[in-house]
């Protein structure tokens, strides 16, 4: 007898697209509460920034003393040159390093990260002074492009750890079938997200490069 996991293995091969599409929808509560904890924290975050803006200095601080301002700064000589760079430190650093990984080792711990980078992000980035806020005019696009795919992201991650903790419930008979299910399933979401990874970040380029200066000039 052919197993419930097996069938959708085969489904799968037929149809990625639509694979991808059914994952949302048999979870769409769970993928509608991640994206009210990325982008909800992302706002509280702003929110916590403009009470307190010494936090947004220092985050800022940060940034200049671990080299990371003076590589943006250096790649923005080329918009495909700092797409590229966006586009590593968003793939690789945040959603493989910080969401995945974590989240291969300890069920949901890379939702956990996501949800303290989140927050931060939103301080980092709160409107404080006339420069940040008409910063924030294009850039709210690169947020929106580039958290949707941080919640796919995130959705891989929340289905892993629910293969891994519940087997049968996706039709695994025990816990290292329901694991592999899981690396399945976030190999699905994986590829939207880096679509959208992809567009953010040469819109991001774009803008940092050339429309925020003509904003502010």
């Amino acid at each position: 007898m052919t197993s419930t996991a097996e069938q959708e293995y085969r489904t799968e091969q037929r149809g990625g697209g639509s694979r991808r599409f059914r994952i949302i929808r048999a979870n769409l509560g769970a993928y509608l509460a991640l994206n009210a904890l990325a982008y909800g924290l992302f706002l509280v975050g702003m929110g916590v920034g403009l009470l307190r803006p010494e936090l947004a200095g220092t985050n800022i601080a940060a940034l200049q003393q671990d080299g990371t301002l003076e590589l943006a700064t250096w790649a923005m000589s080329s918009v495909w040159l700092f797409s590229l760079i966006i586009l590593v430190v968003n793939a690789v650093g945040l959603s493989l390093v910080h969401v995945l990984l974590p989240s291969a080792i300890v069920p949901f711990g890379g939702i956990a990260v996501f949800a303290y980078w989140a927050f931060d992000t939103g301080v980092t980035l709160a409107p404080v002074n006339e420069v940040a806020a008409l910063t924030m005019i294009p850039h709210s696009l690169t947020v929106l492009i580039e958290f949707q795919a941080y919640v796919l992201v995130l959705l891989g991650a929340y289905r892993l750890g629910m293969s891994w903790l519940r087997p049968r419930a996706v039709g695994a008979r025990n816990r290292r079938q329901g694991y592999v299910h899981g690396l399945r399933e976030v190999g699905w979401l994986s590829l939207p997200a880096l679509a959208l990874l992809v567009v953010g970040a040469i819109y991001e380029a774009v803008e940092i490069i050339h429309l925020v200066p003509m904003l502010l000039s």
